[in-house]
């Protein structure tokens, strides 16, 4: 398999942080047989969560999600294994946790739509871009 289908990016929200979440939603990702090859504690500015979320930009949502971003810490991390983005996304579960199925990390530890407790690349590409966005270092992670 490529490089961009073995590694995605996810970060654990503020809502879930905040709630002392990580550790269960760290568990729950490596029991699905994901290796976590980089992670870090951080908080992001509102202009940060701005420039991460810059594809929302026109989104009426967009402020609310840059304010609740930058509302506390959060937990970025690179996760490894085969066919990353599609299966991590499986593993977090729908936006909404009223929609996720059960098992999944948002049904589980989400508040709501707004606070769902991760985030979960959506594309090969995205999952790059994001990485990238807070690891200076990620090509030494993603060459495998």
């Amino acid at each position: 398999m490529s490089k961009k289908t073995n590694t995605t990016f996810t970060m654990i929200k503020p809502d879930a942080f905040k709630d002392g979440n990580s550790g269960e939603i760290l568990a729950m990702i490596e029991k699905a047989g994901f290796r976590i090859v980089a992670g870090k504690v951080t908080q992001l500015s509102l202009e940060k969560a701005g420039e991460f979320y810059a594809v929302h930009s026109q989104r009426p949502f967009y402020k609310d999600l840059c304010a609740y971003m930058s509302s506390g810490p959060i937990f970025a991390a690179i996760l490894e294994g085969q066919n990353a983005v599609e299966r991590y996304r499986k593993l977090i579960g729908a936006t909404d946790p009223k929609n996720a199925e059960e098992g999944t990390i948002r049904k589980k530890f989400a508040r709501s739509i707004e606070a769902n407790a991760v985030h979960g690349s959506d594309s090969d590409e995205n999952a790059d871009i994001e990485s990238a966005f807070f690891f200076s270092s990620f090509e030494q992670f993603s060459a495998k």
